[in-house]
Parts: structure tokens; sequence; C-alpha cells
């Protein structure tokens, strides 16, 4: 499928949505989608980094967590 299907089918089921809260999730994510190229970038990286600690068990059980959490505010 070609882009301008896509757009034409998007278009289409626009026209026909009538929920509020539908119409204003694809305006939010056509907006965001447009955001600062270099942020765009910034931000998938951060992504894949935090993807890449998960899949190596580089992440913290909740109460470890919690426990740093306290110590830097600290409690």
């Amino acid at each position: 499928m070609k882009a301008t299907d896509i757009k034409q089918e998007l278009r289409m089921l626009i026209e026909k949505e009538k929920d509020l809260h539908i119409l204003e999730a694809i305006k939010t994510l056509l907006v965001k989608s447009s955001l600062d190229p270099i942020l765009k970038e910034k931000l998938t990286l951060r992504a894949l980094k935090a993807e890449e600690d998960i899949l190596s068990g580089r992440v913290y059980t909740r109460e470890e967590f919690e426990k740093r959490l306290d110590k830097r505010l600290g409690l």
C-alpha cells in the first residue's frame, strides 16, 4: 500500500468518525510525529537504549528502585 492510499483511507475514516476523543487522539499522534527532529532522534535513542537494558537484564526491582529513590531524597 502506498502512502497516498493510506492517506486517502485515513481521510475517509476521519470523516466518518464521530467520537471526539478518537479524533483528538489522532490529532495528538499527528502533532507529536512532527516533533523537532533532533528531539525525536534523542527520544528514539533513549528508548532503544532502554529496550537494550531490559533485554540485558539491567533493571531494578521495585524494592531496589524504592531504596535508591529514598537514598537520593535523603529519606
